[in-house]
């Protein structure tokens, strides 16, 4: 019997996890079988089986592919010289994560938000999923973080600020975008970068007063 080459494997990997993940963006982890994946993949339960257990091993592949996947990307950005301003760098991340994510076909551009949605509704009662997600999560940051102490370094942020609580910002405004995206349909990237511009204007490294629930614009 000849032997199977890896990129055969690798392939057929490819093709369960798309096959998988275009149904999971479509109809949700749970609303799901394993049936309609290997309907999907158009491959036998055999096939199937010999990569993955079950659903779970597949939602965590998923996972950490989409992760890494992301991490990989702003690793990317920290290396360009000159670094991108931050509205930039977001904003081609996202795109690259919707148009040519490492795990494609999501079936539209929307697929990778609601993929990212159920992930995390799906850590809160997955353990091991959590684990996984929240070891990804740490990677990304440790990328922004690099990106982040870079601009310090550069004199285009300030450096009295954690370099740590800016990459977490920072990844927080990418999710909630990613999770408008997922609700409430596609938006164009353009936004978010728009609105990280107007934010990015705001200077000043001292405290606003507030009086009666608004700032002054201006210190005591």
């Amino acid at each position: 019997m000849a032997r199977v080459s890896q990129a055969h494997l690798d392939a057929r990997r490819r093709q369960i996890l798309e096959g998988a993940a275009r149904c999971f963006a479509r109809n949700g982890f749970h609303a799901t079988s394993m049936q309609d994946v290997l309907k999907e993949a158009d491959l036998s339960a055999g096939a199937v089986y010999r990569y993955f257990s079950g659903k779970e091993e597949l939602i965590g592949a998923i996972a950490a592919e989409v992760l890494e996947g992301l991490r990989a990307a702003f690793a990317e950005e920290a290396e360009e010289r000159p670094l991108q301003p931050p509205d930039v760098v977001v904003g081609r991340v996202f795109t690259r994560m919707m148009d040519r994510g490492p795990v494609s076909e999501f079936g539209g551009r929307t697929g990778f938000p609601r993929l990212m949605i159920q992930v995390w509704t799906e850590t809160l009662r997955n353990p091991e999923l959590a684990a996984l997600t929240r070891e990804g999560f740490l990677r990304v940051r440790a990328a922004w973080v690099r990106i982040v102490r870079q601009y310090q370094r550069e004199g285009l942020m300030r450096d009295d600020l954690p370099a740590e609580h800016v990459a977490q910002t920072m990844i927080a405004l990418a999710q909630g975008f990613a999770a408008q995206q997922a609700v409430f349909g596609e938006t164009p990237v353009e936004n978010l970068q728009d609105g990280l511009r107007a934010l990015m204007s705001m200077g000043g490294p001292g405290p606003v007063a507030v009086e009666d629930g608004r700032g002054s614009g201006s210190t005591p």
